[in-house]
């Protein structure tokens, strides 16, 4: 290798910090030598670690939560390094900025980012250390580097082979390179092939950690008794007799909320209820859902900001009397699996804290706004994810935790939410009010108007950020890539706060715009009397990847598109997360007595690195999907979230989720985001099969609450 393709280390981070973010952001910090790493260690970047022994470690920077960043990660890495995934041990990431996900700006495991972000920096960093190994054995040997091949976790020249263990040391003083040469997709081995989970079989046996399992020795519990209004504050509370319970510690008031400290977390959850608690239940108090809606309607004459536009969409839309219509949006909980929770240890040598997080960088701040000491001081174990979806962007519970354990300097003291708890505390789903016009000519739209009415997460999460009629472009979503062929149109985002929280829900405003434009696209095709998916392949001439995903997706599903013998279909397409895909809803039997025969998916998200973690993605996101559609939604009253646990916010049941088919077009095509993509189209298709078989138009979620019954 010639000079001028090597630098050292210290030159190398000077370059890439010069370079910016890009393909190099995830090498260039964390190129630095591990200060923990094993004397004899190969630690050439952030994400590997190869010891003496041959062991290979993968620091993961993103967080799993089903989402089985484990193993496609490690495909990315192994791709290029040359060595069996099963052989790689799977590190969690501490909260470090050599971590940060490009795409979101922070570490941050949300937004289907996770493959994006690391497609190529992954793979770069495996292929880094290859080179380094091999040139470690080429010196070895005497022999020129372009003689030695690496294949198995071995350099191999000739009949000679030495494995990687015994090359880490050499390979460590090696110069890094750069510029590394990445294998072309008709080479892979290892991307694209099928892959048992690496973290499958723990999982199965129930070994894995997470969050709500940890244990340190010396641990008591927490429990909180919470404002029933969320925003509310402790005025002043009686103890009663819970002190004197047998194993409570200690009665610890922390502003939002009155907390139990004891041995056993049942001892602490009981001597709650021995607690009286007077609240100032704050302006919340005040809200209901018709408030809340009303507050959306409020802003209907607003003109907002347009987030894409083309032509001369008022002009058009004044030449004849458009078509309208009106969609809503109910908001949502999150219903992860496993509550929050999170475990705290306050001490002289700082903050330890233990809890299932999509933001560790947020918990190390949160964490040290809350014990008062400095972020670096502050240690984050970021545990398994029983269920995330969004909920776990948000901190709340890890303050909480943190402003518990102070009063038992030295002691981890463990936070426990009931689903109770979870339900009625939650950052919901946003509320979304969508309004809609449309002309026809000729049986295409020629004019499309669509304002979408909603809080902005953005403005929660930093007050200010963004002003008034401004974007806000987690509200765009679904918007930016809308993909139809239409002369004039505009698409607006208006922000209107409901004084409600509200927080990043599985696949955000995607779902929010996609049920409301591909329902009101559907409406639009049955007023031209037009099949509705013959409508929108005309709008799709110029985007032949999503043309293609409607095209196959409906040929899959054996789509027709008239009902017969009371059985119907629904089409919707979308691209979202940089992924294209279509899905067919089948349907059968009555507005009263419905069932979900089938959900037909066709999916283009580029090369899909792990294809059967791409599909599982896909039947999850169709589930949550269902959620949002069947009759699951969060409704206020005097400033109360109504439902609490499962009995009064459902979900699907087993029998209503129908047989889910997802066919993967091949490409070549850079990865696109899985994990919330499957979510959108749910709502959409399911309705527009509903009308089609019953002739009875949806616009607002859940369906139920107009009165389709599901079986």
């Amino acid at each position: 290798m010639s000079a001028a393709a090597v630098v050292s280390r210290r030159e190398f981070l000077k370059v890439s910090a010069l370079a910016g973010g890009g393909i190099m952001l995830g090498c260039c910090l964390g190129m630095a030598r591990d200060a923990n790493a094993a004397e004899g260690a190969l630690t050439p970047n952030a994400w590997i670690k190869l010891g003496e022994d041959g062991s290979v470690t993968l620091i993961c920077p993103r967080n799993e939560m089903g989402q089985d960043v484990y193993t496609s990660l490690t495909m990315l890495l192994v791709e290029e390094m040359s060595v069996d995934p099963q052989r790689v041990r799977v590190e969690q990431a501490p909260a470090d900025p050599a971590f940060f996900n490009k795409l979101m700006g922070s570490q941050i495991t949300g937004g289907s980012t996770s493959m994006r972000d690391a497609w190529e920096p992954l793979r770069r960093a495996g292929a880094t250390a290859r080179i380094m190994l091999v040139n470690a054995a080429a010196a070895q040997w005497n022999v020129p580097a372009s003689e030695c091949r690496a294949e198995g976790g071995q350099v191999i020249h000739g009949r000679k082979a030495v494995g990687y263990g015994e090359l880490a040391a050499a390979a460590a003083r090696q110069p890094v390179p750069r510029d590394v040469p990445l294998k072309p997709a008709k080479n892979f081995a290892v991307i694209g092939k099928p892959l048992p989970r690496l973290d499958g079989a723990d999982k199965a046996r129930g070994r894995t950690i997470f969050g709500i399992d940890v244990k340190e020795p010396g641990m008591v519990y927490a429990a909180l008794a919470m404002c029933p209004v969320i925003g509310g504050k402790v005025v002043s509370f009686d103890k009663g007799g819970a002190e004197t319970r047998p194993g409570v510690l200690k009665v610890v008031d922390i502003g939002e909320g009155v907390a139990v400290i004891a041995d056993h977390y049942w001892q602490a959850r009981s001597a709650l209820s021995d607690i009286k608690v007077q609240w100032d239940e704050g302006p919340a108090a005040k809200i209901d859902t018709a408030s809340i809606y009303a507050t959306l309607e409020s802003a209907s004459d607003r003109p907002g900001a347009i987030a894409k536009h083309a032509g001369d969409a008022p002009a058009a839309l004044a030449r004849s009397k458009p078509i309208e219509a009106r969609y809503t949006s109910q908001m949502l909980a999150h219903a992860t699996l496993e509550p929050q929770n999170c475990m705290a240890r306050v001490s002289a040598q700082g903050v330890d804290v233990w809890a299932s997080t999509q933001y560790p960088q947020g918990a190390q701040g949160a964490a040290a706004t809350a014990a008062g000491v400095a972020p670096a001081q502050v240690r984050i174990h970021a545990q398994f994810i029983g269920g995330g979806f969004g909920r776990r962007l948000d901190v709340d519970f890890i303050t909480q935790s943190v402003l518990i354990a102070k009063a038992m300097p030295g002691i981890p003291v463990k936070l426990i939410w009931t689903r109770e708890d979870d339900t009625t505390h939650d950052f919901y789903r946003p509320p979304c009010l969508s309004l809609l016009r449309a002309t026809l000519d000729n049986g295409r739209i020629a004019a499309f108007d669509y304002k979408m009415i909603s809080p902005s997460i953005t403005n929660r999460l930093f007050p200010g950020a963004v002003k008034e009629d401004q974007l806000d472009g987690y509200m765009t979503e679904g918007l930016l890539t809308f993909a139809y062929d239409i002369p004039n149109f505009d698409l607006r985002t208006v922000i209107q706060e409901v004084g409600y929280r509200v927080g990043y829900w599985r696949s955000v405003s995607n779902a929010l715009n996609a049920f409301a434009i591909e329902s009101f696209v559907d409406e639009l095709a049955h007023e031209s009397d037009k099949d509705p998916l013959a409508f929108r392949l005309a709008m799709l001439q110029k985007l032949p990847r999503q043309r293609a995903v409607l095209e196959r997706a409906a040929r899959h599903a054996g789509y027709a598109g008239k009902a017969a013998k009371e059985r119907a279909y629904g089409v919707a397409s979308i691209e979202c997360y940089d992924t294209h895909m279509a899905l067919v809803a089948e349907v059968s039997g009555t507005a009263e007595a419905l069932k979900l025969e089938k959900l037909t998916y066709a999916v283009d998200c580029g090369i899909a690195v792990h294809p059967d973690q791409v599909i599982a993605q896909i039947e999850g996101g169709a589930v949550t999907g269902l959620i949002n559609t069947i009759r699951s939604k969060v409704t206020i009253a005097g400033g109360r979230v109504e439902q609490a646990n499962f009995n009064t916010f459902t979900i699907p049941r087993m029998p209503e989720v129908p047989p889910i088919e997802v066919v993967l077009m091949g490409s070549t095509d850079t990865p696109g985001g899985m994990g919330e993509a499957g979510v959108p189209l749910v709502a959409p298709a399911i309705s527009n099969a509903v009308f089609a078989l019953t002739g009875k138009r949806v616009r607002a979620l859940p369906l139920e609450d107009a009165g389709i019954r599901f079986v």
